[in-house]
């Protein structure tokens, strides 16, 4: 496109501790409304469990301290559980609460659905399920009738199961969060937990859990982020915990705390001290500095990258269970590039461009330390599908595309774009939405819509939106528009796949 960007310079920021990164004063004024269900079984006759009544204590503690008004079992039967659900639902309801469980103990799937087991059940056959545990479902359904505004799920339910000759498969099942859920498992789905030691006194997630939850910062995000890195790291890798959240608002744990305003751009001593730990990192290339890093910057600037470099370097020993034929199931070891794909998109610019209509041919020629060559090298991405170079563009480890893609994940990006006309800062606020299915030339795709927008500090607007299939790198279909601040527009570019030579699929 002419005269267009000459040098685009993009450092993708996810903002993080920000003073004024908030919510509406309502979502978390100090006396808002926090009901908490908590349940830890372990005396299970035959199967009894070390650690889930200590994690439920313990639990019950921190969440008042917290604020929440917590109703507490411990080595429930499944008349009480019933019981404390509806307790639960009547407290909340027509408050606009914040509803939460949190259950440690034994937990199953079924027919992909999961289960509480009651310390009463005697499960012997697939049927004993449905009449004798408790479907989290029915949690889900009880929050969704108090008419919460928002839903807190925290599943340490994965123990090895002695009643695995009942389930239809290991540990609990995928679960994509439903509106204005947070829900997490303490491990990924299909695989299971550990149930801790005596001298820890809790199970291994919870005991992350609970340190986390306790700092003073405790936002939703981070915790669980920091929770699943400590897990992963202390396990070896054995046990890596699984989140899915379709939250559209923030939330912090913290009684009483008030991030602050979203959008608002990280001052410039901010922004060197983490792009200058993220130098000293890449430059280390170990799993202890990714993990450092991580540690720091849960949501960061090169978060999604790191995360994806700590997973090359340290395979993971578990891998999500999804179901069978789920197109977009995908985690961060997900190969979405191989030497010999070919995408080529028919790229229509003719509402702004004198360019018009053209066709575009990228090719993977090779692949090296990380870098995906496109045409010999006149671009490059890295591994994730965020472009590096390409010709006279350069990127700073841009996070355009995340590790790995779950409806509702959301990060903020900081671009700085030079073009031959102005200089201009932009933040942008970036989310994937729902799972789609669309029809393209070169045929149809599930994909999830990957929404990117925000200003310049000079007023122009940008907008991109990705259709991404997660098994292949680059977008099925594109759209990018930037418009003054009189709202003229200066670029409108819509980008479709129109044929697809995949080489690990026969396209």
């Amino acid at each position: 496109m002419k005269n267009q960007v000459t040098l685009l310079k993009i450092t993708a920021v996810a903002m993080l501790a920000l003073t004024g990164l908030c919510v509406p004063v309502q979502a978390q004024a100090p006396l808002d409304i926090r009901v908490a269900l908590v349940i830890g079984n372990s005396a299970y006759a035959g199967a009894p469990l070390l650690n889930p009544a200590n994690d439920a204590r313990a639990m019950a503690d921190t969440l008042r301290g917290l604020g929440f008004t917590v109703v507490e079992l411990r080595d429930a039967r499944k008349e009480e559980m019933n019981a404390a659900i509806a307790k639960v639902r009547e407290s909340l309801k027509g408050k606009q609460g914040v509803g939460m469980l949190y259950y440690a103990g034994h937990g199953l799937q079924l027919d992909w659905r999961n289960y509480m087991v009651p310390v009463n059940a005697n499960l012997s056959k697939a049927s004993d399920v449905v009449e004798q545990t408790i479907d989290i479902s029915s949690v889900i359904d009880a929050f969704k009738t108090a008419g919460n505004r928002m839903n807190i799920l925290v599943l340490d339910a994965c123990r090895d199961n002695p009643f695995a000759g009942t389930a239809t498969g290991k540990g609990l099942a995928q679960l994509d969060a439903p509106p204005g859920t947070f829900l997490a498992y303490a491990t990924a789905p299909g695989n299971v937990a550990e149930d801790g030691d005596v001298k820890s006194g809790n199970g291994l997630y919870t005991q992350y859990l609970l340190q986390e939850l306790k700092k003073p910062t405790a936002a939703i995000e981070d915790v669980f982020k920091r929770v699943r890195l400590q897990v992963r790291l202390k396990s070896q890798g054995r046990q890596i915990p699984w989140e899915s959240t379709s939250l559209e608002e923030d939330f912090y744990f913290t009684k009483g705390k008030t991030p602050g305003r979203k959008g608002e751009p990280l001052d410039d001593a901010a922004l060197e001290r983490e792009s200058g730990l993220w130098d000293k990192t890449k430059q280390l290339n170990t799993v202890d500095a990714f993990a450092a890093y991580l540690s720091q910057y849960p949501g960061g600037l090169y978060s999604e990258i790191a995360q994806a470099k700590l997973d090359r370097l340290q395979k993971p020993l578990v891998a999500p269970q999804f179901k069978t034929g789920d197109t977009l199931a995908n985690d961060s070891s997900t190969e979405r590039f191989r030497v010999g794909d070919v995408y080529e998109y028919r790229v229509d610019a003719s509402g702004v461009s004198a360019n018009g209509v053209i066709t575009r041919r990228m090719k993977v020629t090779a692949i090296r330390d990380d870098v995906v060559e496109i045409n010999g090298g006149a671009r490059k991405l890295d591994l994730l599908g965020n472009t590096q170079t390409v010709r006279d563009h350069v990127w700073r480890d841009a996070q355009f595309f995340p590790a790995n893609y779950q409806a509702g994940k959301k990060w903020v990006l900081r671009a700085q774009i030079d073009t031959d006309a102005r200089d201009d800062t932009v933040s942008l606020d970036a989310r994937i939405g729902a799972r789609e299915k669309i029809s393209v030339t070169a045929g149809e795709f599930e994909v999830y819509r990957v929404d990117i927008s925000g200003f310049g500090k000079e007023g122009h607007r940008y907008s991109w939106t990705f259709w991404m299939n997660p098994n292949y790198g680059m977008p099925i279909k594109s759209l990018v528009t930037i418009s003054n601040p009189k709202g003229k527009m200066r670029k409108n570019e819509k980008s479709e796949l129109v044929a697809l030579n995949a080489v690990r699929d026969g396209r």
